[in-house]
C-alpha cells in the first residue's frame, strides 16, 4: 500500500479549536428555545454535516421537531451566520501546530493533501481566505459537505476527492480527523489509513473504541505513519 493522497478534517485536526464551534453551537439553539443542550452532546455531533447534527441534537431535546424543516433551517441559517461572522473577525483563527509543516512534507514527497469539512462552503470560505490557505499550493482540493448528496459518515466528499485528483484506490487514501464520524466516514470509503488526532473534540479515550488505525495527539506524527 502506497498512500498517494491524505484528507484532512479543518477544525480540530488542522485548525484549532478552543471549544468556538460548540458555543455558537449552543447558542443557535437557544436563541429557538433550547436551552440546556450539553457541550458533550454537541461534541457527540461533531464532523458530521450541520444540519444533520441539529437533526440529532433537536429529536434529543425536542422530540418530533427533528422533522419541522422550518424549525430545522431556522437553527441552521443562525448557526451558519454566526459561525461566519465568527470566522470572519476571531483572532485566534490559526493553523494547528504542524499542519502547514506536513501538509508540505507530504506534497514533497508526492502525496496530494485534500481538506474536507463537515461545514457549508458559506463558512469554509472565510478560514481558507484569513489563513491565506485559499490559495496556498501546499493543498491540493477542498471540499465541504454541501457540495456532495450527503455528508459524514457517508463516503461521498472523499469519493469525489478523489475523482477530482486522480486517484483510482481507496487503499491508496488516508483520512485524517478528530471525531467518530471523521472515522467511519474513511472507513465507509475503504480508505487504507484512517488517523484520529486528539487535538479536536474527542479524547484519546473516546477515539479508541471506535477503531482507528493509529491515534496521535499531534500531527508531527503523521508523517513517519504515511510516508
Amino acid at each position: 500500500m502506497s498512500i498517494k493522497l491524505v484528507v484532512f478534517d479543518i477544525a480540530g485536526t488542522t485548525v484549532a479549536d478552543e471549544g468556538n464551534i460548540n458555543d455558537v453551537f449552543r447558542k443557535a439553539f437557544s436563541n429557538v428555545g433550547i436551552a440546556e443542550v450539553e457541550v458533550a452532546d454537541v461534541d457527540e455531533v461533531m464532523g458530521y454535516r450541520k444540519k444533520e447534527a441539529i437533526e440529532i441534537i433537536v429529536e434529543k431535546y425536542k422530540p418530533g421537531y427533528e422533522n419541522d424543516v422550518e424549525f430545522i433551517e431556522t437553527i441552521h441559517r443562525d448557526f451558519n451566520n454566526q459561525m461566519v461572522l465568527h470566522y470572519e473577525t476571531y483572532e485566534g483563527l490559526v493553523p494547528l501546530p504542524y499542519a502547514e509543516r506536513v501538509f508540505r512534507e507530504l506534497q514533497n514527497n508526492k502525496v496530494k493533501v485534500a481538506l474536507n469539512t463537515g461545514f457549508t462552503r458559506t463558512i469554509t470560505t472565510p478560514i481558507l481566505k484569513r489563513l491565506g490557505w485559499d490559495a496556498a499550493s501546499f493543498i491540493d482540493e477542498v471540499i465541504c459537505s454541501d457540495e456532495v448528496s450527503e455528508g459524514r459518515p457517508h463516503p461521498f466528499m472523499i469519493e469525489k476527492l478523489m475523482q477530482k485528483l486522480n486517484i483510482s484506490f481507496a487503499d491508496d487514501v488516508a483520512k485524517v480527523g478528530d471525531t467518530k464520524v471523521d472515522i467511519e466516514e474513511g472507513r465507509n470509503a475503504g480508505c487504507g489509513i484512517v488517523v484520529s488526532v486528539t487535538t479536536g473534540a474527542y479524547t484519546k479515550d473516546q477515539l479508541v473504541k471506535y477503531q482507528p488505525d493509529y491515534i496521535i495527539d499531534s500531527l508531527e506524527f503523521l508523517p513517519s505513519l504515511i510516508l
